[in-house]
């Protein structure tokens, strides 16, 4: 099954999730769309971007299956230890599954009535990416391209720039599951596949797609940090490999693709 591209496969949408990682050169990713009714969609994903903008078009999808198939690798990620002055946890431990943990927070935004894209993107840069990687430049990148996205969702939603977006209306990614490409001490790369839903308002049906983003972190002052030279090294290295393809948790075919689900511990 296929789907044309709709108000809710936008370029605004996808541009909500990535748009930081496609602006300060963390970008390897795929995406699949789907009407997520059953609470899964599977597929293999196409689209591979260097930017946000590239998202346009229809992608293949299909139907989930109806029986729930527990994941067979579960990871209960640990809590940043701390909460910075933007709202972020930090302070994660020196592990694989510290690292982890810092980038599916830093690929986690919420896109609401009190809280722009362009707030969520500008809170990432600062929460999370490497010092190496900061610079004037990249911060006038990320509030511009924040502000095309946030124009976008403004329209697609019916309101003008500038207002607030409507009663119940949101944009949200969160990361669902990872696989490990490289890990050592100090450095971490990984597979991650994460939601972005939407919903338009109250009465809105809330739509979501998956994607598949490549991620690199360092270790830097005490705590992981995302970094260019680290994700470069793992797009490199993930040339070699099979990606693995885009099966939600509670689809078998995120069991076969490699996937390990995500649970945050207590």
């Amino acid at each position: 099954m296929s789907r044309t591209r709709g108000t809710w496969n936008t370029k605004g949408m996808w541009a909500a999730g990535v748009a930081l990682a496609a602006v300060v050169g963390l970008t390897g990713y795929a995406m699949l769309n789907g009407d997520d009714d059953s609470g899964a969609a599977a597929g293999k994903g196409s689209v591979p971007s260097s930017a946000p903008s590239s998202f346009a078009g229809a992608v293949p999808t299909y139907q989930a299956p109806d029986d729930w198939t527990e994941p067979e690798r579960w990871a209960a990620l640990p809590r940043g230890a701390l909460t910075d002055i933007r709202g972020s946890r930090i302070g994660f431990p020196h592990t694989t599954e510290g690292a982890v943990a810092m980038m599916a927070a830093a690929n986690t935004t919420d896109i609401e009535a009190n809280r722009s894209n362009v707030d969520e993107q500008l809170r990432i840069y600062y929460s999370y990416i490497a010092k190496a990687d900061q610079s004037s430049q990249y911060v006038e990148q990320v509030k511009s391209q924040s502000q095309q996205t946030d124009k976008s969702l403004h329209k697609e939603m019916g309101v003008s720039p500038g207002q607030a977006l409507p009663s119940g209306a949101y944009v949200r990614s969160n990361v669902v599951g990872f696989k490990v490409i490289e890990k050592s001490s100090d450095e971490v790369s990984v597979w991650l596949l994460f939601r972005v839903t939407q919903k338009n308002g109250e009465t809105a049906k809330e739509k979501s797609s998956y994607a598949r983003l490549v991620n690199g972190a360092v270790w830097e002052d005490g705590d992981w940090k995302l970094s260019v030279d680290v994700t470069a090294r793992a797009l490199k290295k993930a040339k070699t490999l099979t990606a693995p393809g885009m099966g939600a948790p509670g689809d078998a075919k995120f069991n076969d693709y490699g996937w390990t689900a995500i649970r945050e511990a207590s």
